[in-house]
């Protein structure tokens, strides 16, 4: 019903910049908060950046001061500003959107497919 097509992952060097985009297709009547996270091989999947309809944001300590997340409501599409990127930022980028509603339903979430982001000199 919903689907999440994410851009702009790649190859950075360190303290180099990316951004990420993350835009939610469907019949969407609204989506409460849509967020970013991460998954770095053998670790778990964490939150990034967070963000809700009304502009409310959230940041993992780690990323705090290089990253920002924002949204254009409009478009039910979000996305994240990366700078100064560390090798540790390597991961594999997921965007997720919670508290979807549709004409039909309300409640849903979903996921991206995910985009690499590697940070390597």
């Amino acid at each position: 019903q919903v689907q999440l097509v994410e851009s702009g992952g790649g190859l950075v060097q360190p303290g180099g910049s990316l951004r990420l985009s993350c835009a939610a297709s469907g019949s969407i009547f609204s989506i409460y908060a849509m967020g970013w996270y991460r998954q770095a091989p053998g670790k778990q999947r964490e939150l990034v950046a967070a963000i809700t309809s009304g502009g409310s944001t959230n940041y993992a300590d780690s990323v705090k001061g290089r990253f920002t997340i924002s949204r254009d409501n409009a478009k039910n599409t979000v996305y994240l500003q990366m700078n100064s990127l560390k090798p540790e930022d390597t991961a594999v980028y997921y965007c997720n959107a919670d508290g979807i509603a549709t004409m039909t339903v309300s409640g849903l979430s979903s996921w991206g497919q995910g985009t690499q982001v590697t940070v390597s000199s």
